[in-house]
C-alpha cells in the first residue's frame, strides 16, 4: 500500500512544539505530564456508547487496578465526531497517547500520517503477535508491519427465532435450525417458514438499503471466490462481474419472492418483537436481543451458501496516534494496555463482539456466556475489505446506489456489476 509521509500532520505537530511545551498542560492530549507519583499518565480516546462504552470502561478500571503503574485515562467521543477529531487533534499537537480505529478506517488514518506503527514498542512491551487470531491481524498489517492491535472482530452474523422455527418444524433437538448448508437449501428452508408461519410473519428480516443487504452481498460474492473490488495495487476496478451477478441475483430474488418483507422501516424491530423467524447483521445486537424480555432466539454463522465460508466483518483496534515527542515509555505501556484488553476479550465479549485472541475464546468465562461460542469461529472467516483509502467511498457512493436499485427490481444485477465497476474505476482514477 502506497503511504503518504504525514508531512501535514508533522509539520504542525513541529510548529506547536515549542508553544506546547511553554505551557503547563493541556486538555487530555499525548502530551500530558507523566502523574506526580511516578506512573506512566497516558490519554485514551474512544468512541463507545452503551453496552460497548460500559465495557471499555470496565477494562480500564480493571487494568488501572492491577497495573500500578500506568494510569490509563478513557476520555469518549461521540461516535460521529470521533475520526475529525482525532486527525484535527493529532495535525494540531494535542492528540492521545492511545486511540481506538475500525480496521477499516485504518488506511486512511496511516496516509493522513495520524497513527504509526506498532512493532517497536510491541517488542518493547513483549507483545506476541501470534497469539492473535491471524486473519484479524492481516487487516491491520501492511507492509510487513503492524499498524493497530485489534480486540475483536464484529462479523455479519445469522439470528433465529426459536419459537417460530419450532412452530414450522425447522427447529432441531439440539435448538439449532434444520437448515441444509447450501444456496437451494437456504430458499427451501424460507420457503417452509413462509408456508409453515401466519402471513404477518416475515420469514427473513433485512433492510431494504445500504449496509446489512450490502453486508450479505459481499458474503455470498467472497463464497463464491469473488475478488475484491480493488485490484492488488489499488489502481483499477477488480470486481469478478460473474461472481457478483450471481450473488446479487440470489438476492434480488428473496427480496422478490416475498422472503424478505419490502419496505421494512426497521428490520431489527421485526426481529426483536417476534415477527421474523430470522435476520442476519452484526454481533453487536447479540446484547439488545439478550435484553429482551421473554425473547427465545439463537446464533449462527451465516449458512455456506456456496463454495467457501466466508462473512462480512470489521474490526475495533487500538492505535498509538502520533504524538509531539514520541515518549518510548509511554509507547510501551500503551502497548501493554492494548495487549492486555485482547487479553481480557471475555470482558469485550458482553456485547457480542468475537475477541481477536483464540486463548480467550477458551476460558470459562467466555464459554459460560450465552450464543458466543455458537458464532465465534467466524473471526477465521472473515473477508476484509483491501486497505484502499477508497473502500468506504467506493462502498458507500458505488456499491450502495446500484445494490439498491437491484434489491427493489429497478436495476439488473448485470447492470448494477457494470455500473459499479464504471464507478469504481472513475473514484480510484481522481
Amino acid at each position: 500500500m502506497k503511504r503518504r509521509v504525514g508531512l501535514l500532520a508533522l509539520t504542525l505537530l513541529l510548529s506547536v512544539s515549542m508553544v506546547l511545551s511553554a505551557c503547563s498542560g493541556n486538555s487530555g492530549g499525548a502530551n500530558s505530564d507523566a502523574a506526580s507519583d511516578g506512573k506512566v499518565s497516558l490519554s485514551f480516546w474512544t468512541l463507545f456508547d452503551g453496552g460497548d462504552g460500559a465495557n471499555m470502561q470496565a477494562l480500564v478500571d480493571e487494568f488501572n487496578k492491577t497495573h500500578p503503574d500506568i494510569e490509563v485515562k478513557n476520555t469518549k467521543l461521540a461516535w460521529g465526531e470521533y475520526y475529525t477529531k482525532l486527525v484535527t487533534a493529532v495535525g494540531n499537537g494535542n492528540g492521545p497517547d492511545i486511540g481506538i480505529s475500525h480496521s477499516s478506517r485504518l488506511p486512511d488514518l496511516i496516509d493522513q500520517g495520524v497513527v504509526t506503527e506498532l512493532d517497536t514498542p510491541a517488542a518493547d512491551a513483549g507483545v506476541d503477535w501470534n497469539s492473535y487470531n491471524q486473519n484479524l491481524l492481516s487487516a491491520v498489517t501492511v507492509d510487513d508491519q503492524h499498524y493497530a492491535v485489534p480486540i475483536d472482530t464484529h462479523a455479519f452474523i445469522m439470528f433465529y427465532n426459536k419459537k417460530l422455527l419450532k412452530e414450522a418444524g425447522l427447529l432441531g433437538e439440539d435448538g439449532k435450525p434444520v437448515l441444509e448448508q447450501s444456496a437451494d437449501g437456504f430458499v427451501s428452508f424460507l420457503k417452509t417458514l413462509k408456508e409453515k408461519l401466519p402471513a404477518k410473519v416475515t420469514p427473513f428480516a433485512l433492510s431494504n438499503n445500504n449496509d446489512d443487504p450490502f453486508r450479505l452481498w459481499w458474503s455470498l460474492y467472497s463464497q463464491l471466490g469473488g475478488n475484491d473490488v480493488i485490484s492488488d495495487d489499488l489502481k483499477s476496478a477488480a470486481i469478478d462481474k460473474e461472481k457478483g451477478i450471481q450473488a446479487a441475483d440470489y438476492i434480488q430474488k428473496l427480496y422478490r419472492e416475498g422472503y424478505i418483507k419490502k419496505n421494512d422501516p426497521d428490520f431489527y424491530k421485526n426481529f426483536q418483537s417476534g415477527t421474523a423467524a430470522i435476520t442476519m447483521t452484526g454481533v453487536w445486537t447479540t446484547g439488545t436481543w439478550e435484553a429482551t424480555k421473554d425473547f427465545e432466539f439463537g446464533a449462527m454463522p451465516i449458512p455456506k451458501f456456496y463454495d467457501q465460508e466466508a462473512t462480512w466483518g470489521d474490526s475495533h483496534t487500538i492505535i498509538l496516534p502520533l504524538t509531539q515527542d514520541e515518549d518510548e515509555a509511554k509507547r510501551k505501556a500503551a502497548m501493554i494496555f492494548a495487549d492486555w484488553v485482547a487479553d481480557n476479550g471475555q470482558v469485550w465479549a458482553k456485547a457480542g463482539h468475537i475477541p481477536s485472541k483464540p486463548s480467550v475464546l477458551e476460558k470459562q468465562e467466555f464459554k459460560d456466556m450465552p450464543y458466543r461460542s455458537d458464532y465465534s469461529e467466524v473471526a477465521s472467516v472473515v473477508k476484509f475489505s483491501k486497505k484502499s483509502t477508497k473502500t468506504a467511498q467506493i462502498r458507500e457512493e458505488v456499491a450502495f446506489k446500484f445494490l439498491n436499485e437491484v434489491w427493489v427490481n429497478k436495476m439488473t444485477p448485470a447492470d448494477a456489476m457494470n455500473n459499479m465497476e464504471a464507478g469504481i474505476q472513475k473514484i480510484l482514477s481522481e
